[in-house]
């Protein structure tokens, strides 16, 4: 009995704090201002132009947004077309805006569950520092001049990629988080997509046709036909470069997921990392090692890279799975924190060694080829390119 009176006497004075606004006026209402201490207020900063352009990369989560440009960017200078300056410019900032307009609509979406986490607390609209119809406009405006530079300076399928991508982030992403756990799934394709933009702005394709077969290019000691790298542009390359990412983002994103666990579980969202904690390192585990015949066969197969990439991929390979075999074994919080610290070195480690392993460039003879060299280097390319086999 005492503990309802308690109760109803604490609801009654938690309440007295929510009436009408002319209701303050009252005596009890005065009193309780008038004796709080002015310590207790502090000013609102005012917002120059410095703390605006702050707050707006919070909005955009500036980290993840430059790991997004860069995996856009990995697919421009991984293409085996060729490309200038403005086309990798306005490709790094179209998706730049687009990255920003999706994470800003998530946060816009995401305040009532942000601010019951405390890695979340600070952002932005929790605190107050921008209203949401400001960062509304901001996301809006984003969102609409990413794809505009895409569209303009690239081509529509790169302008497309980008306005899908924001749409999956910022709704289907957005809302499965607190529906189901194929909301990792969905955002490991939302990740998996701008290297793909970055490989159709340079004018490759993503699916197959009678012009744009699938080539295979198969090592030296298993053929004596030459090998043209233009042939490179072909689906298979694209569907390399978009399972690199895909398969990256499990392990990274789960073994990070098992560490602030218990936020995700406060705010009520339906992570692997909550509900099914041995299923969540599994899953780690599992993509971790896929990556490997990814490394080690697609890449090859595709001609993005030489076979060189697939024996020098393997000790990064090699030490990521094991990592991730740890934490499948333990499930512990040590074993998730390395498997988290080994993804942050794995993907810019592999993206730089297949840029030195890049099929048909010779590092060794940058810079050095005379004109006449050129040349001749031309002319073998058109007889390679007529001696060369296509396999469908």
């Amino acid at each position: 009995m005492r503990h309802l009176l308690c109760s109803l006497r604490a609801r009654k004075d938690f309440a007295s704090f929510f009436f009408h606004n002319g209701r303050w006026q009252s005596g009890s209402a005065v009193h309780r201002l008038t004796h709080v201490p002015l310590a207790d207020f502090r000013e609102t900063s005012a917002i120059t132009p410095r703390r605006l352009l702050s707050t707006y990369a919070q909005l955009s989560k500036m980290r993840l947004t430059i790991l997004v440009v860069l995996s856009a960017a990995s697919g421009v200078a991984m293409s085996p077309l060729p490309t200038t300056l403005p086309v990798l410019l306005s490709t790094v900032l179209g998706t730049a805006l687009c990255s920003a307009s999706a994470n800003a609509l998530n946060q816009i979406q995401e305040v009532p569950y942000d601010a019951q986490m405390a890695r979340t607390r600070q952002r932005p609209l929790v605190r107050r520092a921008i209203t949401p119809l400001h960062a509304t406009a901001f996301a809006t405006v984003a969102g609409i001049a990413g794809p505009a530079v895409l569209w303009c300076m690239t081509n529509p399928l790169t302008a497309t990629l980008g306005a899908a991508n924001i749409g999956l982030y910022a709704g289907l992403y957005t809302w499965l988080k607190r529906k189901s756990t194929l909301n990792t799934w969905v955002g490991s394709v939302v990740g998996a997509i701008p290297p793909l933009m970055g490989w159709t702005a340079c004018g490759g394709k993503l699916l197959p046709s009678s012009d744009y077969p699938i080539h295979f290019f198969l090592p030296s000691f298993f053929s004596d036909i030459p090998l043209d790298p233009t042939m490179a542009d072909n689906p298979l390359g694209a569907l390399a470069l978009f399972m690199l990412l895909y398969s990256w983002q499990f392990p990274h994103f789960n073994s990070l997921s098992y560490l602030v666990r218990a936020s995700y579980a406060q705010a009520g969202y339906k992570m692997l990392s909550v509900l099914y904690p041995r299923k969540n390192a599994a899953i780690g585990l599992r993509h971790t090692v896929l990556l490997l015949p990814l490394c080690s066969l697609l890449f090859p197969l595709s001609g993005l890279t030489t076979w060189v990439f697939a024996v020098s991929s393997l000790m990064p390979n090699i030490i990521w799975i094991r990592s991730a075999y740890a934490f499948r074994k333990n499930c512990g919080e040590k074993q998730a924190r390395a498997m988290f610290q080994h993804s942050l070195w794995y993907l810019p480690v592999v993206l730089a060694l297949m840029m030195v392993h890049k099929q048909g460039v010779d590092w060794t003879d940058w810079g050095n080829d005379s004109e006449g060299e050129r040349t001749t280097n031309e002319v073998r390319g058109v007889q390679n390119t007529q001696a060369q086999t296509t396999l469908v």
